[in-house]
């Protein structure tokens, strides 16, 4: 899953977020990568002007021996290789865990541009508000990727900005050991006030 969040600020501390999901169903893609090519097309420089799926932001890995097609959306860059070499096996395919991993790293070449080797990252196609939808969901006709929205209200820090302004002033005057003692003592007076 590949999520983007939107904030806007509604008022009295509450902030509105957008979030916005592709979700991936390895059981119904079928390999068609017809993802891979609308992507590449619409992230060309002209827009629409070609197709190279090696410039496409979503890859789908592919083992035709063992039917297994896997989608994966390309996320943030990362200058190490990780040490993770598991295999998992899910109704009855085995993928290896970088199969699922959406980062550009050195260890392979997905989600890097071809001719500078700077990594590419998904951006949901929002440089084109008409969408509605990722380009890679419109025309994924196995219904393998899907996208969705759902808004999310949340109480804005402020209680927390305002308390840790205040710890920092009474560190400041009494020191953080001091704090730290008071804190204890707190908990063993009344332990239901603290947690």
């Amino acid at each position: 899953m590949h999520k983007m969040k939107e904030t806007i600020v509604v008022a009295d501390g509450l902030t509105k977020k957008i979030v916005k999901d592709i979700h991936v169903n390895v059981d119904k893609c079928t390999g068609c990568r017809a993802c891979e090519l609308a992507c590449s097309t619409f992230h060309a420089r002209p827009k629409y002007g070609f197709t190279n799926p090696a410039r496409a932001r979503i890859r789908v890995i592919v083992d035709e021996l063992r039917d297994v097609f896997v989608p994966v959306r390309a996320g943030h860059y990362s200058p190490t290789e990780c040490p993770g070499r598991n295999a998992y096996t899910i109704n009855g395919k085995t993928y290896s865990e970088c199969s699922f991993c959406k980062m550009a790293c050195p260890s392979r070449g997905y989600f890097t541009e071809p001719d500078s080797g700077l990594p590419i990252q998904c951006d949901m196609c929002e440089s084109d508000l008409q969408l509605g939808e990722p380009m890679c969901v419109q025309v994924c006709r196995a219904d393998a990727l899907t996208y969705t929205e759902r808004e999310e209200v949340e109480v804005e820090a402020t209680a927390q900005k305002e308390l840790d302004a205040a710890l920092g002033r009474l560190a400041e005057k009494h020191g953080i050991q001091k704090i730290a003692e008071v804190v204890d003592q707190m908990s063993k007076k009344h332990p239901r006030r603290l947690g």
